[in-house]
């Protein structure tokens, strides 16, 4: 597989805080029939995913640790129209992750077909003061919790017929390939999401098999990797950057919808979604 990196730049100037409330919310029947689960959906990035996959047609499962804040999703999304339910998940807890895909398989069958990974969570610290329970918190937050519910989620999938394909998206961050002062622990877990992302788009391609017609079929699911820059979002506002440098997490949202909606011949190795007056890009 030759990796390839593709730059979308959106948001234009004086896009900041409430810029995407202005922005109309487009309705579709792309994912009608298919069943998505989006980790971080109580907030930012994941409730932003969350609508707009349940604007396309799509049964939304809103998976967070913060019930209260996926019930609030939740509602915007039914108001809309949507259809969406709320799925306590700690990406942490291994018991935890499998027991959410198994439940979900169980009541959705081959409906559900989508995985978007978006949890994450930043703890600032400089080399010399970080904490270690709060770097190890960060790298299970944002690496390892996302790459153990892949495989869990593939585990299911791998079986099913080769003319079937599921969708897992994984979002990383602009700060997989930039060292951040007094952020190694959130910098160096999206580098390693990012690294296993890699690892598993590999893997799945090697998994083809060919048929005795001799024609190769893929393996019936594809991963896609989104790496956004800064987006207008609770977790960015201990960091002070001004609004208009950043995107509403809406941009990001629609790249999640189109990359799953693209012709089962393709899949995204991974896309750049930055603002178009990010002023240190390109890196």
């Amino acid at each position: 597989m030759q990796e390839s990196i593709t730059c979308v730049k959106v948001a234009g100037p004086g896009v900041g805080p409430g810029a995407d409330e202005d922005r109309e919310q487009m309705s579709t029947d792309e994912l009608t029939g298919r069943v998505a689960l989006v980790t971080g959906a109580a907030s930012g990035l994941g409730r932003a995913v969350a609508a707009t996959l349940a604007a396309a047609g799509a049964t939304v499962a809103l998976g967070d640790v913060d019930v209260a804040g996926a019930e609030n999703t939740r509602k915007e999304v039914e108001a809309a129209g949507g259809r969406a339910e709320v799925v306590e998940l700690d990406v942490t807890d291994d018991d935890a992750r499998k027991q959410v895909v198994a439940d979900l398989f169980e009541r959705h069958g081959d409906g559900f077909d989508l995985l978007v990974n978006v949890a994450g969570i930043d703890r600032p610290g400089y080399v010399v003061d970080i904490d270690l329970a709060d770097y190890r918190q960060v790298h299970a937050v944002n690496c390892e919790g996302p790459v153990f519910l892949t495989s869990e989620f593939l585990k299911r999938v791998q079986h099913r017929p080769a003319d079937t394909l599921a969708d897992v998206v994984h979002v990383t961050s602009l700060s997989a390939v930039t060292s951040g002062s007094g952020a190694i622990a959130y910098n160096s877990s999206k580098a390693a999401f990012r690294s296993a992302t890699r690892c598993i788009q590999r893997e799945l391609r090697e998994k083809a098999t060919v048929g005795s017609d001799g024609v190769e079929v893929p393996f019936p699911a594809r991963v896609h990797s989104i790496v956004p820059a800064a987006m207008d979002t609770p977790m960015m506002e201990r960091w002070g950057i001004p609004g208009h440098r950043m995107m509403p997490p809406t941009d990001v949202a629609r790249m999640v919808l189109t990359v799953v909606t693209m012709p089962d011949t393709s899949f995204v190795p991974e896309v750049f979604v930055v603002p178009r007056n990010e002023p240190d890009f390109p890196r």
